[in-house]
């Protein structure tokens, strides 16, 4: 059972900072690195990977420093968002090679037991540059389990996935989680790292914005004030219908550039608001047009949590 630690871990590359005074424990189980794109996942992982070094700070495995070293890459697996690899060559060729590169006992029933593992068998002779999206993402996660690995690290995984090889390689990592491996990987979507992960670390313009299960990240998002564009028949009656709810703490009524209104909503209570807008609308006599988030992307999501 290994630990992956980052302490005050920060990376700038010239006058950009990629990652900022980040301090972030990962044990055993299945942990996902959520935050929009551009935020600073990738750069993580590669200093946990011990391809980058911290231009501050520490990144350590049971303690010891992970980068330039070599001999971590018997304990630890990685699939890489970037796909840099040899199409020239089949699948079994690709995962037997990295088992032949591990000096295992075995290669070849490694090599086997990897590509079962993550469904591929059928396709194995193929050569690669056949593969599609999300074929080549199992191939690339069979190359990183055939040597048993304590540690695995997967930047976005489930790209180019279909549903299915998507049920499956999260059925995979449950069980690697389970068996107490340490396992992180980094997603831009909410719904795919809560259905696997047991914690939840939350990374934002290169910050550390929260950390936690998927329930108390879910509690953060949802406490947040949300902003909401409405249009009605009556957007008068309903601004001053709205802006009376407990749970509202602006309105505004906008001239729209090709003529009319709409009410600019935020809520500082997201369950009250929507339970409350369709009741007002039906007391007062207001046909509802049009109801829409105006932030809910990742970005202003996280922007809230950063600044918390």
């Amino acid at each position: 059972m290994s630990t992956v630690e980052l302490d005050q871990v920060s990376r700038w590359f010239g006058n950009v900072v990629a990652v900022n005074d980040v301090t972030m424990r990962l044990g055993p189980g299945v942990t996902g690195l959520l935050g929009p794109n551009g935020a600073g996942k990738s750069t993580l992982i590669n200093m946990m990977a011990g391809f980058l070094a911290p231009s501050a700070g520490s990144v350590t495995l049971d303690g010891r420093p992970l980068h330039r070293d070599p001999d971590i890459y018997r304990v630890l697996g990685l699939v890489p968002e970037r796909e840099e690899m040899y199409d020239a060559v089949t699948g079994w060729d690709f995962v037997l090679a990295n088992a032949k590169l591990h000096k295992l006992r075995d290669p070849e029933g490694a090599a086997r037991r990897a590509i079962a593992t993550v469904d591929m068998a059928a396709a194995e002779d193929r050569d690669i540059r056949g593969y599609s999206k999300g074929m080549k993402q199992r191939i690339k996660m069979a190359t990183a389990i055939v040597h048993d690995p304590e540690v695995l690290l997967l930047d976005e995984p489930f790209n180019g996935m279909d549903p299915r090889q998507r049920l499956h390689l999260m059925q995979v990592l449950h069980d690697l989680g389970d068996q107490g491996r340490t396992i992180l990987f980094s997603s831009h979507i909410l719904e795919e790292v809560e259905q696997i992960a047991g914690r939840i670390e939350v990374v934002v313009a290169g910050r550390h914005a929260a950390s936690g299960d998927f329930r108390e990240i879910r509690r953060l998002m949802t406490q947040r004030p949300h902003q909401y564009t409405l249009r009605s028949t009556d957007d008068r009656a309903l601004a001053a219908a709205v802006i009376a709810e407990p749970g509202t703490s602006a309105v505004e009524l906008v001239a729209e550039p090709g003529g009319g209104t709409s009410v600019q909503v935020q809520a500082t209570d997201f369950s009250a608001f929507v339970h409350a807008l369709p009741r007002l609308a039906a007391q007062h006599g207001i046909r509802l047009l049009e109801v829409r988030p105006a932030d809910e992307s990742l970005e202003s999501v996280f922007s809230y949590l950063v600044a918390r």
